[in-house]
């Protein structure tokens, strides 16, 4: 029936049989382009896709593992899309090119592991204050110093969140699968560019490294947000002004917007002030942008969760050891359920609170001596008991530890 369908037209045969394959191939072209497109991926090959996909137009890094391939495949795939990729000198000078490349109008990334993250620091905090849009990857890995570059590591949680000097907030992204270093790519770049701040892909060596199956989705499907451009001429244009949604349009260099940029506190024209109205000012704008947002920004599963007296609560690897471990303790009838965290950053405060309010105790895995767990403490205000679950010795938690630590509290 369809290949008639197919054929006739107005009681007429059209076509002949030659023709057949070739309509019968644009039709099955057609249908994995609506499909997306099948492939078998590392998480940092992933990361590559997202970037791209969000339209990604400058890339400056210097290679160290385990993020290397981000860098190395970039550096064939972004040229080849009409985009700019430099191998820099250092990690400190990759972070300056990616806010300079993002003030000239470009969506700009670089990537880095545990010694070159704490390079980028300064001039992290440097984009933040001047509010240029660009993405951070860090794929973690054991610490301090050169550690264990080939090991996993959750060690650069708190480093994420406070390795700035000064008040501030920042975004942070943390994935638990190939899919998701696809995924939470794009996110990275929409909340960067529709907030005009750095955001951080928190991710990890064993995120990085493994391979999994996952579709690539059409063009057409992918949200993507670009900044919002001054609709005013250049001379009514102020760059810096504290607008309703706390994020002014961005205007890039070059374009005929003159603006001045600094890293010092400035007023709504770009220029240092020691006026302590617009200080304060400035400041709890830059706050605000993002605290208003936490809705949107803030990321959490959860998973049987409505009768648990046991939460366990993870993020990225960890987070699959978890899965399976309270998969297995409710097989064994013990009422546990997970809590995963996709953003680390701004954090979860308030389902952290709801979730101590039903539960007995919350179990936090973490590859690291114990950082997030602080946080989870905090809020959760003793109301219930906060166990943490540490490994750092360069290897995995495995979901037998999680579950024997589910067991025991119990």
């Amino acid at each position: 029936m369809e290949k008639k369908a197919t054929e006739r037209k107005g009681g007429k045969i059209k076509g002949t049989s030659r023709q057949q394959p070739q309509r019968k191939a644009k039709r099955a072209a057609a249908s994995k382009s609506d499909a997306g497109q099948i492939v078998l991926i590392s998480g940092n090959e992933a990361c590559v896709e997202g970037a791209l996909a969000a339209g990604l137009g400058f890339f400056a890094g210097y290679p160290i593992t385990p993020a290397t391939e981000i860098s190395e495949v970039l550096s064939t795939r972004l040229p080849a899309v009409g985009g700019k990729f430099i191998q820099m000198e250092d990690e400190i000078a990759s972070m300056a090119a990616i806010i300079g490349a993002s003030i000239a109008g470009l969506k700009s990334m670089t990537a880095t592991s545990g010694p070159g993250f704490s390079l980028m620091q300064e001039n992290i905090g440097f984009g933040i204050i001047a509010e240029a849009p660009c993405v951070v990857v860090n794929v973690m890995r054991g610490g301090p110093s050169t550690g264990l570059p080939t090991n996993p590591s959750q060690g650069d949680v708190m480093q994420a969140r406070w390795g700035r000097h000064g008040d501030h907030r920042i975004i942070v992204l943390c994935p638990n699968s190939v899919e998701e270093c696809y995924t939470l790519t794009i996110k990275a770049f929409n909340f960067s560019e529709k907030y005009r701040t750095p955001v951080i892909l928190l991710m990890d060596e064993v995120v990085a490294h493994m391979r999994e199956k996952m579709t690539l989705p059409p063009e057409s499907n992918i949200p993507v947000i670009n900044r919002v451009k001054p609709s005013v001429p250049p001379e009514w244009h102020i760059p810096y002004e504290n607008t309703p949604t706390g994020v002014p349009p961005m205007a890039a260099f070059g374009d005929g917007y003159r603006y001045h940029i600094t890293g010092l506190v400035h007023d709504q024209h770009g220029f240092p002030t020691q006026r302590q109205d617009e200080i304060k000012e400035f400041q709890s704008r830059l706050t605000n942008k993002i605290e208003k947002a936490r809705k949107e920004l803030i990321m959490v599963e959860t998973e049987f969760i409505d009768d648990a007296k046991v939460a366990v609560l993870s993020y990225g690897s960890t987070s699959r050891s978890a899965r399976r471990a309270v998969t297995m303790a409710r097989k064994g009838g013990s009422k546990a359920g997970i809590v995963r965290l996709l953003t680390l950053w701004p954090f979860p405060v308030r389902a952290v609170q709801r979730l101590s309010e039903h539960v007995d105790a919350i179990i936090v895995p973490e590859m690291n001596q114990g950082q997030l767990v602080g946080e989870v403490e905090r809020h959760a205000c003793g109301r219930c008991s906060v166990v943490p679950l540490n490994r750092y010795d360069g290897a995995m938690i495995e979901p037998e530890e999680i579950l024997h630590t589910i067991l025991e509290v119990e």
